[in-house]
């Protein structure tokens, strides 16, 4: 009985013999378009988004254990969806392409991918070019989990067109999925929330010296009668007012401008985090007072209010989210 080589017709060697070339080059091909994705996605992670500049600011590591969110929620035209989107769908090749060129099961591929990404994350830290996050984590390992799957409906056989089209279908599919999971679980979290009593931000720590005098004036023949608090420079001389509050989910309230019958000179500057929020100045000539209602749902470390000759800042006020298991 012959043996399989021999079994074999010359012409489907020489086809066998082109097969092998050819899947060696597209292996090469593939490896090192994934080592270039690769350096490019490092490259966001260490370099782009400006932070460089952003790590002269930073004076401490920043580890987030605790998910502040949800992974992806419905389509939304802003950054912060953007950003969770593309979160997870860049690391979605990443589960097609390490499976296509070594073989490795799931378990072995998912533990090695966080075990990776999760260093990623500490040295981002470390570095001050990032911070240490866990819905980081989660999202990136949602999207390589998706390319798994991806990989084995269309790729981990024989290659058709049809199995493809399918493995692009159960990829977009897991992409809602996640987004229905994402909605279902914001809302049993959000659904019951109530605002807190309001709370006057000078009852926090202050490193400056408060206004105590709460006389009454007018605001655009708006009579004002400040009920929490009254900021204002003195004598002519710059104030500044800095309360550290290591609080997150806060409404904020203020109001600022410049009273009637005074010069119209002078400015309010609030800074959130060391970062300037929002400034009035005397140069706003179509008003002479503004309002602010704010929600962060980020932590806010510090509020400073700095203000200039005549301007007046008053009831600056605080409200927490309560959730229902508070």
């Amino acid at each position: 009985m012959k043996n399989e080589q021999e079994r074999i017709p010359k012409g489907n060697e020489v086809l066998m013999g082109n097969s092998e070339v050819m899947n060696a080059k597209l292996r090469r091909f593939i490896l090192m378009g994934t080592l270039l994705y690769t350096i490019l996605i490092l490259y966001f992670m260490f370099l782009g988004f400006s932070r460089l500049d952003h790590r002269i600011n930073n004076d401490q590591y920043t580890f987030m254990f605790v998910p502040e969110g949800v992974p992806l929620r419905f389509p939304k035209l802003t950054m912060s969806w953007s950003y969770d989107f593309g979160n997870i769908a860049a690391f979605i090749p990443f589960g097609i392409v390490i499976p296509l060129l070594y073989r490795i099961r799931f378990r072995k591929f998912l533990t090695l991918f966080i075990l990776v990404i999760s260093f990623l994350e500490v040295l981002q830290s470390l570095t001050f070019m990032g911070t240490f996050d866990i819905m980081d984590i989660i999202s990136n390992t949602l999207g390589a989990i998706m390319g798994f799957v991806g990989y084995r409906v269309g790729f981990s056989s024989e290659i058709t067109f049809k199995k493809l089209v399918a493995s692009a279908v159960s990829i977009l599919m897991l992409i809602v999925g996640v987004m229905v999971v994402s909605e279902t679980i914001d809302y049993g979290v959000h659904v019951n929330e109530r605002i807190g009593p309001v709370q006057a931000l000078n009852e926090a720590n202050t490193t400056m010296p408060i206004t105590n005098s709460f006389s009454t004036f007018t605001v655009e023949d708006e009579a004002v009668q400040p009920k929490f608090n009254l900021f204002g420079s003195s004598d002519g001389i710059d104030k500044e007012y800095l309360f550290n509050l290591g609080k997150k989910n806060l409404w904020l309230y203020a109001n600022y401008g410049i009273p009637d019958g005074e010069e119209y000179k002078g400015s309010v500057t609030i800074m959130i985090n060391g970062e300037e929020f929002t400034q009035f100045t005397d140069q706003d000539k179509d008003s002479r007072m503004m309002k602010l209602k704010t929600f962060f749902d980020s932590e806010i470390k510090d509020v400073k209010i700095i203000v200039t000759g005549n301007a007046k800042v008053w009831d600056v006020s605080i409200a927490e989210i309560k959730h229902w298991w508070e």
